[in-house]
């Protein structure tokens, strides 16, 4: 009898370091090795901005056709945390408090509030918004985000660094909305940021990872660094993609909120976030220039 052929598995090694911490659920009998979750829909554990969480899917709430369907998608997603535009909820008439009905039924949900600073184009916006938002919703945590650029929607750079240096000092856990340039990314992580949450593409374009190098770049050189792709994402596809190159997270809106049918979008989302993390941990295969026959052969024919 032969033995099978293998193929050598991708090279994980900067990917792996920078995992955040993890507690994988392990059955009898496991090792250290070979340890998985007891059930594939209960992934292991994570810490974020000092909290445990299961699921790496962070979920917008804007453009919805209805509450009810925000509601019913956020449940069907598995997301444990969800975002809030304060600014743009202000600006169209809703509640200037948190328990209003539109942020009355995020509460009911049971997921984290992450609340941002979209529409805020100086760091002194961000930085007032961010401040209403603690006293509103109590919390530290705040996705902050600065555009530079009205047609693109890209992060003023500079702004961002300044209000993420404020912010920080100020004691908020600080979520910024970057691009994926390193050197911008190192510099929020100077201020003092311990997460990043570099995009995919252009909010809303839906144009999946334009360049998924410069973010297996990012994990690469910031090892521990907990990494979120914000904005761009158009499919399920493209959160698999993105989780296979170890970031640690999703964070997507416009995806499941235009989707004809986004309580099950949100679902399809979930379930491609956990399958990505899932390969991440399992190691993809290499690819090759060559083929390579998967049932092995003796090299000689056999004759009946």
């Amino acid at each position: 009898m032969t033995t099978p052929m293998t193929t050598s598995p991708r090279d994980w090694k900067a990917g792996r370091s920078a995992q955040v911490k993890e507690e994988p659920a392990k059955r009898a009998g496991d090792t250290e090795q070979n340890a998985l979750p007891s059930r594939l829909d209960a992934p292991a554990t994570w810490q974020i901005g000092g909290r445990k969480l299961q699921s790496r899917f962070l979920l917008g709430t804007a453009g919805y056709p209805s509450p009810a369907v925000l509601q019913q998608a956020i449940a069907a997603s598995g997301a444990q945390v969800v975002t809030v535009g304060l600014r743009r909820q202000l600006a169209a008439g809703a509640p200037a408090s948190a328990d209003g009905d539109f942020f009355g039924i995020i509460k009911s949900t049971g997921a984290h509030l992450l609340p941002n600073t979209a529409g805020c184009r100086t760091a002194r916006e961000a930085i007032t918004l961010a401040q209403m938002a603690r006293e509103l919703f109590d919390t530290p945590w705040i996705k902050l985000e600065v555009v530079g650029d009205e047609h693109t929607l890209q992060p003023d750079p500079f702004e961002l660094v300044d209000a993420a240096r404020q912010l920080v000092k100020d004691g908020f856990e600080v979520f910024p909305y970057c691009t994926d340039d390193l050197v911008s990314c190192q510099r929020l992580l100077d201020v003092g940021c311990k997460i990043l949450m570099p995009w995919g593409a252009p909010i809303g374009s839906g144009q999946g990872l334009v360049n998924p190098g410069a973010l297996r770049t990012l994990r690469a050189r910031l090892p521990g660094v907990p990494l979120i792709v914000d904005a761009g994402i158009g499919s399920p596809a493209d959160a698999v993609q993105a989780m296979e190159l170890g970031l640690d997270g999703v964070l997507l809106n416009t995806a499941v909120a235009k989707a004809l049918n986004p309580v099950r979008m949100a679902r399809a989302f979930g379930l491609g976030i956990q399958a990505g993390r899932l390969a991440f941990e399992a190691g993809v295969m290499a690819q090759q220039d060559m083929a390579v026959a998967s049932t092995p052969v003796a090299g000689h024919p056999i004759l009946l």
